[in-house]
C-alpha cells in the first residue's frame, strides 16, 4: 500500500490546534480514497537540531523523522505563513533534508528519487505562492518529484486574524484543489513505484 507522511511545520507544539495540520489532514483524507495510508509528524514536538547532516549528534531527534521520510512514498510538506514566508520550522526541515543530496540507493540513484512531494500552506496573510515555489525548488533539489498541481493553500483576508481552523466550514475552492493534489500525487507515486527513474550509467 502506498504511504504518505505529513511533516507539519507549525510553530505550535501539540496539543495546540494547528491550521497547517487541519489542511494536511484533509490532504490525507483525500489520499485515502486512492488506497494511500498516512501519518502526521508535528516537527516542533521534536528536538530537531540545526544543521545539514542526517544526524547532528546527541539529542538530535531528526534521525527518527528521517526514517519515516525514507519509508514514505508521498511527502506532504505543510507550513503556515509568517511574515510572508514559510515557518522557521519548515526552513530547518528543508535544511535537514539537504543531507540527502549525497545519499544514493544501491543503483546510484538519489535516495529520495521516486518519492513524491506536495505542499500545503495556510496563513492569514499573503505568501502562499512564494512559499510553494520555494518548497518545490528545495524538495525537487533533494530528489522528490512534484506532481502537476501539487499544492493546496488557503490565505485569509489581509490584515485580519482569522485562522483556517477557525472557519465555520472549508472554503469552496479548497476541497477541489485538495482532491486534485491527492489524485495526482497518488497516481504519480504508483507510476514511480512501478517504473523507477533509470540508474546512472557507469563511466
Amino acid at each position: 500500500m502506498t504511504h504518505a507522511l505529513v511533516l507539519n511545520c507549525t510553530l505550535k507544539p501539540s496539543p495546540a490546534a494547528s491550521s497547517s495540520e487541519l489542511l494536511a489532514q484533509q490532504v490525507l483524507d483525500a489520499l485515502a480514497a486512492y488506497d494511500v495510508s498516512g501519518e502526521i509528524v508535528r516537527v516542533v514536538d521534536f528536538d530537531v537540531k540545526p544543521g545539514v547532516e542526517a544526524d547532528m549528534g546527541e539529542g538530535d531527534e531528526w534521525p527518527g523523522i528521517r526514517e519515516k521520510v525514507l519509508v514514505a512514498d508521498i511527502l506532504v510538506f505543510a507550513t503556515p505563513t509568517w511574515m510572508g514566508n514559510m515557518s522557521s520550522v519548515a526552513q530547518r526541515t528543508l535544511e535537514r533534508l539537504d543531507a540527502e543530496l549525497s545519499e544514493t540507493d544501491a543503483e546510484g540513484r538519489p535516495i529520495l528519487a521516486g518519492k513524491v512531494a506536495v505542499a500545503a500552506v495556510v496563513g492569514n496573510e499573503d505568501g502562499a505562492h512564494a512559499i510553494t515555489a520555494a518548497l518545490y525548488q528545495g524538495l525537487g533539489d533533494v530528489g522528490f518529484t512534484i506532481p502537476s498541481q501539487g499544492g493546496v493553500y488557503w490565505n485569509g483576508e489581509a490584515m485580519h486574524t482569522t485562522d483556517y481552523n477557525d472557519l465555520p466550514e472549508t472554503p469552496d475552492k479548497v476541497p477541489g484543489t485538495t482532491q486534485t493534489v491527492a489524485r495526482h500525487a497518488a497516481h504519480l507515486a504508483k507510476l514511480l513505484a512501478a517504473q523507477p527513474y533509470p540508474a546512472p550509467k557507469n563511466g
